[in-house]
């Protein structure tokens, strides 16, 4: 069971990956036949809600896959980072744009996890 969390942990960072560094919307181009469309799962508010639901997204199944092994810290400082330098590569890819509220939901989704997880721990 370890086995298939680490891994479907590594097939989403992957696909999460490819998402962000696609030079236009990959969802958009299938779900709409329009790469320059984003599909919009809920409004924003401060923050992109999509890229907040990513993070949170891999940030637990990075938890689950790795939870009680000593690569658990590595793991939520590469979360962090790839957090900030996913968003940072859109300065530089082609028909995508470097925004604020999107570096604060990738980040906000970590920070949401990480806590939920030391709270967890704390108490249980």
């Amino acid at each position: 069971m370890k086995k298939i969390s680490i891994l479907g942990f590594h097939a989403i960072n992957l696909i999460l990956i490819i998402l962000y560094l696609y030079p236009g919307s990959l969802l958009g181009f299938f779900l709409y036949n329009d790469s320059s469309a984003q599909p919009q799962i809920t409004k924003d508010f401060l923050i992109s809600s999509n890229h907040f639901y990513s993070f949170i997204i891999l940030s637990i199944a990075g938890i689950i896959a790795y939870n009680k092994s000593n690569k658990i810290y590595f793991l939520i400082k590469y979360l962090f980072l790839l957090s900030i330098f996913l968003e940072f590569f859109h300065i530089i890819i082609p028909n995508r744009n470097f925004e604020l509220s999107d570096l604060f939901g990738n980040f906000l989704g970590v920070v949401f996890v990480t806590i939920i997880y030391k709270i967890k721990n704390k108490y249980a």
